[in-house]
């Protein structure tokens, strides 16, 4: 049986800030004993981002206490995107790379994300060995001349700007309107300067962070007023991204939202074009079916991951493939960067639309998303319920009832108590109908479990 991690998720270590783990204090000894982890093997510089939420002052110098504490120096970056920390870290040769963000969620959540010196996520056996330390280790300083030295770096932002332009090769984007929501978050200095250097005319919306409003009625994942602001204005699109920059969401010059997915085979799609693909394309088992079905069509091999990037990132190194992402707008470009980046994935989309001389609306047409319904049907206790003989009867009967034209999914959550009926197809009447049907089946089954 593997063993499981107390404090790590597939994304860092995230919670309410001032309940459960995350507190200054568990944020100090997490410093502590991830220093303790790398000081012991020679390395001993660490570099520190955050995004815009208001705990982040407060856990950057928790973290800076408990880094120099065990004999670490520390270089202190503000407030940049998750992926911008990832490469800093290898540009300034650091051994390792914090980011403090909760990414997508509300303000009063935060979490802390590590990379190594090669600006990716960090292997199960360190994190394994932070946790050990966590818990069984009293917090120690090193002796007064050994404690680790902070310094903060002032032109981080102009270094990132620099390298996502690099990631495009030449483009020109003058004769382009942009509308462009940075959520409050960490790309609301940096990012409209990637894309007014590139020559496009940038209408930046979402771009004063008070500490509270990052991801407030804004971003990639409400996108409700950048569709506003691009009919508004009459721009040829518009550009979202999270409260970390790791995801990006698009508008086309009509006001339809355009997905991760949608994204991703505009890319692939173009690479292949070009010859440039090098292999296929990993999604989730969350991708729309429509999306797989494009890729079959454009002759682009497909294979599905487990939900998390992790996952996704996992199934493109074992394969060798330099292309996948997950629909909510995660995209990994392995040709141009180590980790999910918002910015690079936006610029390889509109690299790919001014090299076609075509409109997202249309460069998206090739792809049709089928209709998805989902059901979130509550569970008592933790059960596999996919072991219950009558769920998987039900579940047989509404796959031969969909037939080739659809898909589904039963998949528990890994925040609630739930389990999620997700169906899609062809038919939107006829997806509701087993969605429904299914998910009331889900629940009779559980509900006659023994108690």
């Amino acid at each position: 049986m593997s063993r499981k991690k107390k404090y790590f998720g597939t994304d860092g270590i995230r919670g309410l800030v001032g309940r459960g783990n995350i507190t200054p204090e568990f944020i100090m000894r997490l410093g502590w004993a991830a220093g303790k982890v790398f000081a012991s093997t020679g390395k001993k510089r660490i570099l520190i981002g955050k995004d815009t939420r208001i705990s982040g002052y407060m856990f950057e110098s928790a973290l800076e206490a408990g880094l120099s504490a065990a004999g670490v120096d520390i270089i202190l970056v503000g407030p940049m995107p998750t992926p911008a920390i990832a490469y800093l870290t290898q540009t300034f040769k650091a051994d390792a790379g914090i980011v403090i963000s909760a990414s997508h969620n509300q303000f009063f959540d935060n979490g802390i994300k590590f990379f190594n010196s090669k600006g990716e996520k960090l292997d199960d056996d360190v994190e394994f060995a932070i946790e050990d330390i966590l818990d069984t280790r009293e917090l120690t300083t090193v002796d007064s001349e050994g404690l680790g030295k902070a310094r903060r770096l002032t032109d981080a932002g102009g270094r990132y700007v620099e390298f996502c332009k690099s990631t495009c090769g030449y483009l020109d984007l003058t004769g382009l309107t942009i509308v462009l929501d940075c959520a409050n978050g960490a790309t609301y200095d940096v990012g409209p300067k990637v894309f007014d250097e590139l020559g496009a005319k940038v209408i930046p919306i979402a771009i004063n962070p008070d500490g509270i409003n990052i991801n407030n009625a804004c971003g990639s994942t409400k996108p409700a007023r950048l569709q506003s602001k691009v009919l508004e204005t009459g721009a040829d699109l518009g550009i979202a991204f999270d409260g970390d920059g790791d995801r990006v969401a698009m508008v086309d010059h009509k006001g339809e939202i355009v997905d991760g997915d949608e994204l991703l085979f505009i890319i692939a799609s173009y690479l292949k074009k070009k010859n440039k693909l090098n292999g296929g394309v990993v999604g989730t088992l969350m991708s729309n079916l429509g999306f797989e079905r494009a890729l079959e069509r454009a002759e682009i091999d497909f294979v599905r991951a487990k939900v998390g990037d992790r996952y996704v990132l996992e199934e493109m190194s074992k394969r060798d493939w330099i292309i996948g992402g997950e629909n909510s707008g995660h995209i990994l470009c392995k040709h141009v960067t180590s980790t999910g980046d918002g910015i690079v994935a936006a610029l390889q989309v509109l690299k790919a639309l001014v090299d076609s001389n075509q409109k997202l609306y249309t460069a998206k047409s090739g792809m049709r998303k089928y209709p998805q319904e989902m059901i979130n049907v509550k569970l008592a206790t933790k059960v596999d319920v996919m072991s219950i003989e009558s769920v998987r009867e039900a579940v047989k009967l509404a796959e031969a009832e969909l037939a080739d034209n659809g898909r589904i999914l039963l998949r528990p959550s890994g925040t609630e108590p739930v389990v999620r009926v997700m169906v899609e197809g062809k038919d939107a009447h006829q997806v509701s109908d087993v969605c429904q049907a299914l998910a009331e089946k889900v629940k009779q089954a559980v509900e006659e479990l023994p108690k």
